[in-house]
Parts: structure tokens; sequence; C-alpha cells
């Protein structure tokens, strides 16, 4: 595995640590789920978005991704792990945990 798997608390530390300049934080919902409510400065990842990604984004600042519920996430951190990105992280519990929890 060349991700890791944490929560929103953990997710939330690594912003306050970097800022929100400092990571990537990324949606790879639909974009009608996107459109209907995301976390604030989330990217929304999907389709030929993601090579434009891939290319232009610093690969040193964290990347925190987040799904509906954690699962599709997984495969989208390690994916981008694969593409040369440090340090990345699928947020267990995606969009749904966090909106539950009414941040």
């Amino acid at each position: 595995m060349n991700y890791s798997r944490i929560d929103w608390h953990s997710a939330q530390a690594i912003i306050d640590e970097h800022g929100l300049e400092g990571v990537h934080l990324v949606d790879v919902r639909d974009e009608r789920s996107f459109d209907a409510g995301h976390v604030e400065s989330a990217i929304h990842l999907a389709g030929p978005a993601v090579a434009e990604f891939i290319a232009e984004a610093d690969g040193a600042k964290p990347v925190l991704v987040y799904c509906y519920h954690g699962n599709m996430s997984q495969g989208a951190a390690a994916y981008l792990a694969e593409q040369g990105f440090e340090t990345t992280y699928s947020i267990d519990g995606g969009f749904e945990a966090y909106r539950e929890a009414g941040w």
C-alpha cells in the first residue's frame, strides 16, 4: 500500500499544519454529487481533469482524497501515489462522514 488511510480529524490536522494552500484536497465523486455539496477548497477530480492534475500539481504537497464513503478514494489515492505524489491519503468515511460530523 503506497497511501495511508486516515479519518477526518487527522485530515483536518494535516490541513491545519500545511494550510489549505499547502495540500491538495481532492473529491473523486461524480460531478452531480460534487455540485450538490463538497468540502470547501476541494478540487473535483474526474475524467480528463485527472491527467491535468497529475501534470500540473505539486507532488510534494500532501494529497487528501475523499469520495462518498471512503472506498473509491482508496483506489484514487493509490493511483495518485503511483503517479509520484509523495504523501497520499484516503479519508475513511468520505463525504458522508464529513457531513454527518457537521463540519
